[in-house]
C-alpha cells in the first residue's frame, strides 16, 4: 500500500477519535467557567497524571528535544533526567497537595486567580495574566512547529498543510469540550507518545547494531564530543536549559493546573507515581536525536532529525503510528495552552480585573472564541517561525516562570509573604529575563537563570522588610 495512504488512514482514525472525545466531553461539561477551565475538579489520578505528561512533553520535546540531541549529543540526556526528577517528581511532591487544598479553599480556578486571592492584589492578577496570555501564545508557536515539521518530512506535504491539519482539529475540540477535552485527549495521547518513542528507540538501536555499537560509532564523530558531557555544548548552556524546562515547570500555569483540577488530595500520591513513570519518556527524544547523527550527519535543520530517523527506520505503518504520537504530543500541549491563555485573558483580565459583566453562558462563549483566536494567531506566526523549537520554548518559559514561580511557591509555604514582594518580584524577574535574552544570553547563561535569581532576591528582601499578617493556609 502507498505510504501516503497508510499515513492518511492512521491519522484519520486518530483525529476522528479526538473529535469524538471533544463531542462527548462537551456533553459532560458543566456550562460554567469552572467547568470549562478545570473540569469542575472531578478528575482522577490516572487521567490527571498522564495528561500532565502529555502537556509537558509535547512535540516541543519529541521534535525540539531531538533537534537539541542531534546538535549537542548525548549530554542532552541530562535535560530529560532533570525533567523527570525536578519537573515531575519534586513538582508533584512539593506543589501538589498544598496547591489543591489552597485553590479549593480560595475558590481559585487559574494561576493568576490563585495569586491574586493569596496576596489580595488586583495588580498581581493583571500582570501575571498579561504575561501568561502573551508568552503562552509565543510558546504555542513552537508546539505547532513540531507538528508542521513532522507532517512535512514524513508525509512529503508542505509545512503549512501540516500546521493547518493540526491546528484546526485542536481548536475545534478545545472550543467544544474545554478542559475535560484537554485532559481526556491528553490521557489518550500520552500512551501513543510513549509507545511511539519506545518503538523508535528500539529501531534506532537495532539499526546502529546495538547500544554499544551506537555509542562507539557516535564517539568517532568530531573527537567524541557527541558522547561527552557537556561535549558539544557548554556547562552554562546545558544547566540553563535543564533548569528552565524542569524547575521552570513549577511556574507554568498549563501544568500546575493539574494540581487543582484533581478530585482530591488523597489521590495525589498515586498521581505522583504515575506521572513520574510516564515522564521517563523525556529521555528518549534526546537519545534518538543524538543517534540520528549516525545516519544523517549533515542535516541542515536539527529539528528534522527525529522525522528523518522515523522515515528511514520504520515501516510506513509504524512511521504513521509515530506521526500520530508527535501530533498527539503537540495537540495535547497546544490544547492545554489554549485553555490556559484563554482563562488568563477572559477570566482574569476581562471579567475579574476590568469588571466586565458576563453571565456564565456568555463567559463560556467568549472563552471559546478567545481560545480559537489564540490558536489562529499562533498558526499565522508559525508559518514563518523565528527560531528553533526549543529556542522559542526557552524564551517563553523563561519569562513566565520568572514572573510566577516564586510568588506561587512562597505563596504556598511562607505565611508572611505579601503583595509588595509578590508584585515587585514578578516585575523584576520578567524584565530581567527579557533584558538578558535581548542581550543574547551573555556567558551562555539563559535568561531564565538571572530572571529567577533577581525575582527571588526581590521577593525575600521585600518580605523581610515588609512582612504582612500571617496568611492562614488551612
Amino acid at each position: 500500500m502507498n505510504p501516503a495512504v497508510v499515513y492518511a488512514l492512521v491519522l484519520f482514525f486518530y483525529l476522528a477519535t479526538l473529535f469524538v472525545i471533544g463531542l462527548v466531553t462537551s456533553a459532560r461539561m458543566k456550562r460554567s467557567a469552572e467547568g470549562f477551565y478545570l473540569g469542575s475538579r472531578s478528575l482522577g489520578p490516572w487521567v490527571t497524571a498522564f495528561s500532565f505528561v502529555a502537556a509537558y512533553f509535547s512535540s516541543v520535546v519529541i521534535i525540539g528535544g531531538g533537534g537539541f540531541g542531534y546538535k549537542f549529543g548525548m549530554s542532552t540526556l541530562w535535560i530529560g533526567a532533570t525533567n523527570v526528577l525536578v519537573g515531575t517528581l519534586l513538582a508533584w511532591i512539593i506543589l501538589g497537595k498544598r496547591t489543591r487544598a489552597l485553590t479549593a479553599r480560595l475558590g481559585a480556578i487559574t494561576l493568576p486567580d490563585l495569586l491574586a486571592k493569596r496576596y489580595s492584589s488586583p495588580a498581581v492578577r493583571i500582570y501575571s495574566a498579561l504575561i501568561i496570555g502573551i508568552f503562552l501564545l509565543i510558546y504555542s508557536v513552537s508546539v505547532l512547529q513540531g507538528m508542521g515539521h513532522s507532517f512535512s518530512v514524513l508525509m512529503d506535504i508542505p509545512y503549512i498543510y501540516g500546521l493547518l491539519i493540526s491546528g484546526v482539529i485542536i481548536i475545534v475540540y478545545v472550543a467544544l469540550g474545554g478542559y475535560l477535552a484537554v485532559v481526556w485527549t491528553g490521557f489518550f495521547q500520552a500512551w501513543i507518545m510513549i509507545f511511539s518513542l519506545l518503538l523508535l528507540t528500539a529501531a534506532a538501536v537495532a539499526r546502529a547494531g546495538g547500544l554499544n555499537q551506537l555509542f562507539t560509532r557516535l564517539a568517532e564523530f568530531e573527537g567524541g564530543r557527541y558522547v561527552q558531557t557537556p561535549g558539544a555544548w557548554s556547562w552554562a548552556g546545558l544547566l540553563s536549559y535543564a533548569a528552565i524546562v524542569s524547575f521552570g515547570v513549577w511556574g507554568m500555569p498549563q501544568l500546575v493546573s493539574r494540581f487543582y483540577s484533581i478530585k482530591s488530595v488523597k489521590v495525589l500520591k498515586l498521581g505522583t507515581v504515575l506521572a513520574t513513570v510516564g515522564a521517563t519518556m523525556a529521555l528518549l527524544p534526546y537519545f534518538n536525536g543524538a543517534a540520528t547523527r549516525l545516519f544523517f550527519p549533515q542535516l541542515a535543520n536539527p529539528d528534522q532529525a527525529i522525522p528523518s530517523l522515523v522515515k528511514s527506520s520504520l515501516s510506513p505503518f509504524f512511521a504513521a503510528i509515530f506521526l500520530t504520537g508527535v501530533v498527539a504530543a503537540g495537540m495535547s500541549t497546544f490544547a492545554a495552552v489554549l485553555i490556559t491563555a484563554a482563562s488568563a485573558i477572559v477570566k482574569d483580565l476581562v471579567r475579574d480585573s476590568f469588571n466586565a459583566r458576563l453571565s456564565p453562558e456568555r463567559e463560556l462563549l467568549v472563552s471559546r472564541l478567545v481560545a480559537a483566536g489564540i490558536g489562529i494567531i499562533a498558526f499565522v506566526i508559525a508559518i514563518k517561525p523565528p527560531a528553533m523549537i526549543l529556542v522559542i520554548t526557552g524564551f517563553s518559559w523563561a519569562v513566565i516562570a520568572a514572573t510566577t514561580l516564586w510568588p506561587y511557591l512562597f505563596g504556598l509555604y511562607w505565611r508572611r509573604a505579601g503583595r509588595i514582594a509578590a508584585f515587585v518580584s514578578m516585575l523584576a524577574g520578567s524584565l530581567t529575563a527579557l533584558l538578558w535574552m535581548a542581550l543574547k544570553n551573555p556567558f551562555r547563561i539563559h535568561g531564565f537563570i538571572p530572571g529567577i535569581v533577581v525575582s527571588l532576591l526581590f521577593f525575600v528582601i521585600l518580605t523581610l522588610l515588609f512582612p504582612e499578617k500571617k496568611f492562614k493556609d488551612s
